[in-house]
Protein backbone atom coordinates (compact mmCIF):
# COMPACT_ATOMS: atom_id res chain seq x y z
CA UNK A 1 0.00 0.00 0.00
CA UNK A 2 1.37 3.43 -0.90
CA UNK A 3 1.88 6.16 1.71
CA UNK A 4 -1.07 8.02 0.14
CA UNK A 5 -3.28 4.97 0.52
CA UNK A 6 -2.25 4.92 4.19
CA UNK A 7 -3.34 8.55 4.52
CA UNK A 8 -6.68 7.82 2.83
CA UNK A 9 -7.38 4.50 4.52
CA UNK A 10 -10.86 4.44 6.05
CA UNK A 11 -14.30 2.84 5.60
CA UNK A 12 -15.24 4.95 2.57
CA UNK A 13 -11.91 4.64 0.76
CA UNK A 14 -11.66 0.92 1.45
CA UNK A 15 -14.96 0.33 -0.41
CA UNK A 16 -13.80 2.09 -3.55
CA UNK A 17 -12.84 0.05 -6.67
CA UNK A 18 -9.08 -0.58 -7.01
CA UNK A 19 -8.74 1.67 -10.07
CA UNK A 20 -10.42 4.56 -8.26
CA UNK A 21 -8.22 4.05 -5.21
CA UNK A 22 -5.20 4.47 -7.49
CA UNK A 23 -6.69 7.64 -9.00
CA UNK A 24 -7.36 9.09 -5.53
CA UNK A 25 -3.79 8.32 -4.41
CA UNK A 26 -2.47 10.03 -7.55
CA UNK A 27 -4.72 13.02 -6.85
CA UNK A 28 -3.35 13.37 -3.30
CA UNK A 29 0.20 13.04 -4.64
CA UNK A 30 -0.47 15.88 -7.10
CA UNK A 31 -2.05 18.04 -4.42
CA UNK A 32 1.04 17.60 -2.27
CA UNK A 33 3.24 18.58 -5.22
CA UNK A 34 1.04 21.65 -5.75
CA UNK A 35 1.77 22.74 -2.18
CA UNK A 36 -1.55 21.73 -0.61
CA UNK A 37 -1.02 20.32 2.92
CA UNK A 38 -2.23 16.71 3.07
CA UNK A 39 -0.85 15.65 6.46
CA UNK A 40 -2.98 16.23 9.54
CA UNK A 41 -6.34 15.78 7.80
CA UNK A 42 -8.65 12.92 8.70
CA UNK A 43 -8.76 10.18 6.03
CA UNK A 44 -12.32 11.10 5.05
CA UNK A 45 -11.59 14.84 4.86
CA UNK A 46 -8.57 14.15 2.68
CA UNK A 47 -10.61 11.79 0.50
CA UNK A 48 -13.36 14.38 0.05
CA UNK A 49 -10.82 17.03 -0.89
CA UNK A 50 -9.36 14.66 -3.50
CA UNK A 51 -12.87 13.89 -4.80
CA UNK A 52 -13.54 17.62 -5.21
CA UNK A 53 -10.19 17.99 -6.98
CA UNK A 54 -11.21 15.30 -9.47
CA UNK A 55 -14.74 16.54 -10.00
CA UNK A 56 -13.83 20.18 -10.65
CA UNK A 57 -11.24 19.00 -13.20
CA UNK A 58 -13.75 16.62 -14.77
CA UNK A 59 -11.67 13.52 -14.04
CA UNK A 60 -13.52 10.23 -13.56
CA UNK A 61 -12.49 6.98 -11.89
CA UNK A 62 -10.33 5.92 -14.83
CA UNK A 63 -7.88 8.77 -14.30
CA UNK A 64 -8.33 10.44 -17.68
CA UNK A 65 -5.80 13.13 -16.74
CA UNK A 66 -5.27 14.46 -20.26
CA UNK A 67 -8.89 15.67 -20.29
CA UNK A 68 -8.63 17.96 -17.25
CA UNK A 69 -10.75 21.09 -17.70
CA UNK A 70 -10.05 24.60 -16.44
CA UNK A 71 -11.63 28.03 -16.11
CA UNK A 72 -10.55 29.06 -19.61
CA UNK A 73 -13.01 26.52 -20.99
CA UNK A 74 -15.89 28.33 -19.25
CA UNK A 75 -16.29 25.47 -16.79
CA UNK A 76 -18.18 26.35 -13.61
CA UNK A 77 -19.36 23.80 -11.09
CA UNK A 78 -21.55 24.77 -8.17
CA UNK A 79 -21.19 22.86 -4.92
CA UNK A 80 -24.38 20.94 -5.79
CA UNK A 81 -22.88 20.02 -9.17
CA UNK A 82 -19.75 18.75 -7.44
CA UNK A 83 -21.78 16.49 -5.15
CA UNK A 84 -23.73 15.11 -8.13
CA UNK A 85 -20.50 14.42 -10.06
CA UNK A 86 -18.81 12.72 -7.10
CA UNK A 87 -21.80 10.45 -6.49
CA UNK A 88 -22.35 9.60 -10.16
CA UNK A 89 -18.74 9.25 -11.38
CA UNK A 90 -16.62 8.57 -8.30
CA UNK A 91 -18.56 5.91 -6.38
CA UNK A 92 -19.53 7.96 -3.35
CA UNK A 93 -22.75 8.87 -1.55
CA UNK A 94 -22.38 12.43 -0.26
CA UNK A 95 -25.66 13.88 0.96
CA UNK A 96 -27.21 16.37 -1.47
CA UNK A 97 -27.76 18.72 1.48
CA UNK A 98 -24.07 18.94 2.42
CA UNK A 99 -23.20 21.56 -0.21
CA UNK A 100 -22.06 23.96 2.52
CA UNK A 101 -19.50 21.40 3.68
CA UNK A 102 -18.19 21.19 0.12
CA UNK A 103 -17.62 24.93 0.04
CA UNK A 104 -16.49 25.53 3.61
CA UNK A 105 -14.39 22.39 4.20
CA UNK A 106 -13.65 20.27 1.12
CA UNK A 107 -12.77 23.13 -1.24
CA UNK A 108 -11.22 25.34 1.42
CA UNK A 109 -7.56 24.37 0.94
CA UNK A 110 -7.92 23.96 -2.82
CA UNK A 111 -9.22 27.52 -3.19
CA UNK A 112 -6.74 28.95 -0.69
CA UNK A 113 -3.90 27.25 -2.56
CA UNK A 114 -5.03 28.56 -5.96
CA UNK A 115 -5.69 25.10 -7.42
CA UNK A 116 -9.42 25.81 -7.70
CA UNK A 117 -10.71 29.26 -8.64
CA UNK A 118 -14.00 30.96 -7.86
CA UNK A 119 -15.66 31.71 -11.19
CA UNK A 120 -17.43 34.71 -9.67
CA UNK A 121 -15.04 36.04 -7.02
CA UNK A 122 -17.12 39.16 -6.33
CA UNK A 123 -20.34 37.26 -5.71
CA UNK A 124 -21.88 36.67 -2.30
CA UNK A 125 -21.10 33.38 -0.59
CA UNK A 126 -24.72 32.26 -0.84
CA UNK A 127 -25.04 33.23 -4.52
CA UNK A 128 -26.52 30.15 -6.23
CA UNK A 129 -24.71 30.95 -9.49
CA UNK A 130 -21.31 30.99 -7.85
CA UNK A 131 -19.15 28.19 -9.18
CA UNK A 132 -15.66 26.71 -9.15
CA UNK A 133 -13.18 25.81 -11.87
CA UNK A 134 -9.62 24.58 -12.16
CA UNK A 135 -6.64 26.93 -12.43
CA UNK A 136 -5.13 26.85 -15.95
CA UNK A 137 -1.62 26.44 -14.54
CA UNK A 138 -2.55 23.45 -12.42
CA UNK A 139 -4.76 21.92 -15.12
CA UNK A 140 -1.87 22.03 -17.60
CA UNK A 141 0.25 20.00 -15.18
CA UNK A 142 -2.57 17.54 -14.48
CA UNK A 143 -2.91 16.88 -18.22
CA UNK A 144 0.76 15.87 -18.32
CA UNK A 145 0.63 13.68 -15.22
CA UNK A 146 2.57 10.46 -15.71
CA UNK A 147 4.91 11.91 -18.33
CA UNK A 148 8.69 11.67 -17.72
CA UNK A 149 10.01 14.55 -15.65
CA UNK A 150 6.57 15.55 -14.34
CA UNK A 151 7.73 16.22 -10.78
CA UNK A 152 10.72 18.25 -11.94
CA UNK A 153 8.49 20.39 -14.18
CA UNK A 154 6.08 20.93 -11.28
CA UNK A 155 8.90 22.00 -8.96
CA UNK A 156 10.12 24.50 -11.58
CA UNK A 157 6.59 25.84 -12.11
CA UNK A 158 6.16 26.73 -8.45
CA UNK A 159 9.80 27.50 -7.62
CA UNK A 160 9.15 31.23 -7.29
CA UNK A 161 5.90 30.89 -5.35
CA UNK A 162 5.24 30.38 -1.67
CA UNK A 163 2.86 27.44 -1.49
CA UNK A 164 -0.07 27.16 0.89
CA UNK A 165 1.70 24.40 2.80
CA UNK A 166 4.68 26.69 3.31
CA UNK A 167 2.46 29.57 4.44
CA UNK A 168 0.68 27.37 6.96
CA UNK A 169 3.79 25.58 8.19
CA UNK A 170 4.92 27.46 11.30
CA UNK A 171 8.00 25.29 11.47
CA UNK A 172 9.50 27.19 8.55
CA UNK A 173 10.16 30.11 10.88
CA UNK A 174 12.55 27.95 12.89
CA UNK A 175 16.15 27.28 11.80
CA UNK A 176 16.64 24.41 9.41
CA UNK A 177 18.47 21.26 10.43
CA UNK A 178 21.79 20.64 8.76
CA UNK A 179 22.35 17.14 7.41
CA UNK A 180 25.68 15.96 6.01
CA UNK A 181 25.60 13.40 3.21
CA UNK A 182 28.31 10.71 2.97
CA UNK A 183 29.97 12.77 0.20
CA UNK A 184 30.32 15.66 2.74
CA UNK A 185 27.68 17.77 1.01
CA UNK A 186 25.56 19.68 3.57
CA UNK A 187 21.81 20.15 3.04
CA UNK A 188 19.16 21.97 5.06
CA UNK A 189 16.04 20.10 6.19
CA UNK A 190 13.07 21.94 7.66
CA UNK A 191 12.34 21.19 11.30
CA UNK A 192 10.07 18.32 12.29
CA UNK A 193 10.15 14.76 13.62
CA UNK A 194 10.04 13.16 10.17
CA UNK A 195 12.99 15.15 8.85
CA UNK A 196 14.90 14.60 12.10
CA UNK A 197 14.59 10.87 11.48
CA UNK A 198 15.81 11.31 7.90
CA UNK A 199 18.84 13.14 9.27
CA UNK A 200 19.49 10.23 11.65
CA UNK A 201 19.21 7.76 8.75
CA UNK A 202 21.76 9.66 6.67
CA UNK A 203 24.22 10.44 9.46
CA UNK A 204 23.93 7.33 11.66
CA UNK A 205 22.35 4.41 9.79
CA UNK A 206 24.27 4.67 6.51
CA UNK A 207 27.75 4.99 8.09
CA UNK A 208 27.05 1.92 10.25
CA UNK A 209 25.15 -0.38 7.88
CA UNK A 210 25.28 1.19 4.42
CA UNK A 211 28.52 -0.47 3.26
CA UNK A 212 29.82 2.84 1.94
CA UNK A 213 26.47 3.82 0.44
CA UNK A 214 26.00 7.24 -1.15
CA UNK A 215 22.66 9.07 -0.98
CA UNK A 216 20.95 9.21 -4.37
CA UNK A 217 17.66 10.76 -3.25
CA UNK A 218 16.49 12.71 -0.21
CA UNK A 219 13.18 14.54 0.06
CA UNK A 220 11.99 17.26 2.41
CA UNK A 221 8.53 18.35 3.56
CA UNK A 222 9.07 21.67 1.77
CA UNK A 223 10.97 20.32 -1.24
CA UNK A 224 10.33 16.75 -2.36
CA UNK A 225 13.36 16.89 -4.66
CA UNK A 226 15.82 18.34 -2.15
CA UNK A 227 18.63 16.11 -3.38
CA UNK A 228 18.77 13.78 -6.39
CA UNK A 229 21.56 12.01 -8.22
CA UNK A 230 19.39 11.45 -11.27
CA UNK A 231 22.25 10.26 -13.46
CA UNK A 232 23.18 7.40 -11.11
CA UNK A 233 19.55 6.37 -10.59
CA UNK A 234 19.09 6.12 -14.35
CA UNK A 235 22.26 4.05 -14.62
CA UNK A 236 20.73 1.64 -12.11
CA UNK A 237 17.49 1.61 -14.15
CA UNK A 238 15.52 2.95 -11.21
CA UNK A 239 11.89 3.90 -11.86
CA UNK A 240 10.80 7.38 -12.98
CA UNK A 241 11.39 9.97 -10.25
CA UNK A 242 8.03 11.65 -10.87
CA UNK A 243 6.29 8.60 -9.42
CA UNK A 244 4.38 9.07 -6.19
CA UNK A 245 5.80 5.87 -4.67
CA UNK A 246 9.29 7.25 -3.97
CA UNK A 247 10.65 6.21 -0.55
CA UNK A 248 12.02 8.85 1.81
CA UNK A 249 15.70 8.05 1.30
CA UNK A 250 17.46 6.13 -1.49
CA UNK A 251 21.12 5.16 -1.08
CA UNK A 252 23.43 2.99 -3.15
CA UNK A 253 26.38 0.83 -2.07
CA UNK A 254 28.65 0.30 -5.06
CA UNK A 255 30.75 -2.08 -2.97
CA UNK A 256 27.80 -4.47 -2.58
CA UNK A 257 25.66 -3.30 -5.51
CA UNK A 258 22.81 -2.79 -3.04
CA UNK A 259 20.17 -0.11 -3.36
CA UNK A 260 18.64 0.88 0.00
CA UNK A 261 14.99 2.00 -0.13
CA UNK A 262 14.39 3.57 3.27
CA UNK A 263 11.11 4.79 4.78
CA UNK A 264 11.47 7.17 7.74
CA UNK A 265 8.38 6.42 9.84
CA UNK A 266 7.12 8.97 12.34
CA UNK A 267 3.46 7.94 12.51
CA UNK A 268 2.72 5.89 9.36
CA UNK A 269 4.31 4.56 6.18
CA UNK A 270 6.19 1.43 7.28
CA UNK A 271 7.18 -1.01 4.54
CA UNK A 272 4.18 -3.29 4.72
CA UNK A 273 3.75 -6.28 2.40
CA UNK A 274 1.60 -4.22 0.01
CA UNK A 275 4.16 -1.40 -0.02
CA UNK A 276 6.90 -3.96 -0.62
CA UNK A 277 4.99 -5.52 -3.55
CA UNK A 278 4.50 -2.08 -5.14
CA UNK A 279 8.20 -1.29 -4.82
CA UNK A 280 9.17 -4.73 -6.16
CA UNK A 281 7.02 -4.09 -9.23
CA UNK A 282 8.48 -0.63 -9.76
CA UNK A 283 12.09 -1.80 -9.35
CA UNK A 284 11.88 -5.01 -11.35
CA UNK A 285 14.31 -3.61 -13.99
CA UNK A 286 16.77 -2.24 -11.44
CA UNK A 287 20.26 -3.69 -11.79
CA UNK A 288 21.09 -3.46 -8.06
CA UNK A 289 19.90 -5.71 -5.26
CA UNK A 290 17.13 -4.02 -3.26
CA UNK A 291 17.33 -3.69 0.52
CA UNK A 292 14.11 -2.47 2.16
CA UNK A 293 14.52 -0.58 5.43
CA UNK A 294 11.92 0.94 7.75
CA UNK A 295 13.46 3.46 10.17
CA UNK A 296 11.92 4.59 13.46
CA UNK A 297 12.98 7.25 15.94
CA UNK A 298 12.30 5.05 18.97
CA UNK A 299 11.19 1.60 20.12
CA UNK A 300 7.80 2.91 21.23
CA UNK A 301 6.85 3.84 17.64
CA UNK A 302 8.31 0.57 16.35
CA UNK A 303 6.16 -1.45 18.76
CA UNK A 304 3.02 0.29 17.49
CA UNK A 305 3.73 -0.62 13.88
CA UNK A 306 5.71 -3.85 14.21
CA UNK A 307 2.79 -5.97 12.99
CA UNK A 308 2.75 -4.05 9.68
CA UNK A 309 6.39 -4.77 8.79
CA UNK A 310 6.87 -7.09 5.79
CA UNK A 311 9.11 -10.13 5.88
CA UNK A 312 12.37 -9.91 3.94
CA UNK A 313 12.87 -6.32 5.12
CA UNK A 314 15.00 -4.55 7.73
CA UNK A 315 14.20 -2.27 10.67
CA UNK A 316 16.50 0.35 12.19
CA UNK A 317 15.70 2.35 15.35
CA UNK A 318 17.52 5.65 15.82
CA UNK A 319 17.61 5.49 19.63
CA UNK A 320 19.58 2.21 19.33
CA UNK A 321 21.69 3.07 16.29
CA UNK A 322 24.18 0.19 16.57
CA UNK A 323 21.54 -2.52 16.18
CA UNK A 324 19.06 -3.71 13.56
CA UNK A 325 15.98 -5.90 13.51
CA UNK A 326 16.04 -8.38 10.65
CA UNK A 327 12.75 -9.61 9.26
CA UNK A 328 14.60 -11.74 6.71
CA UNK A 329 14.25 -15.09 8.45
CA UNK A 330 17.15 -17.10 6.99
CA UNK A 331 19.68 -14.28 6.62
CA UNK A 332 20.85 -10.93 7.87
CA UNK A 333 20.94 -7.67 5.96
CA UNK A 334 20.98 -7.87 2.17
CA UNK A 335 18.67 -8.19 -0.84
CA UNK A 336 16.40 -11.22 -0.64
CA UNK A 337 16.46 -13.60 -3.62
Amino acid sequence: MSKYADLLAGPSFDKKPPDLKKVLCDAVFMLEQFGIPVDGLTPRRLERMALCFLSVAGIDGTGNWSKAKDIKQNVSMRSRDIIAYINAKLHDSISSGSYDDIRRKDLLLLVAGGVVLNTRPDSARNDSTRGYAFSPTHAALVRKFGAPGWTQETVKTFAERTTLAQKLDERRSTPVMKVMLPNRKVLGLTSGAHNLLQKEVVEKFLPRFGNGAEVLYLGDSANKLLYINEKKLKELRFFELSHGELPDVIAYSERKNWLFLIEAVHSFGAISRMRQLNLERLTEKCTAGIVYVTAFLDKKTFRKLACDIAWETEVWIAESPDHMVHFNGDKFQGPYR
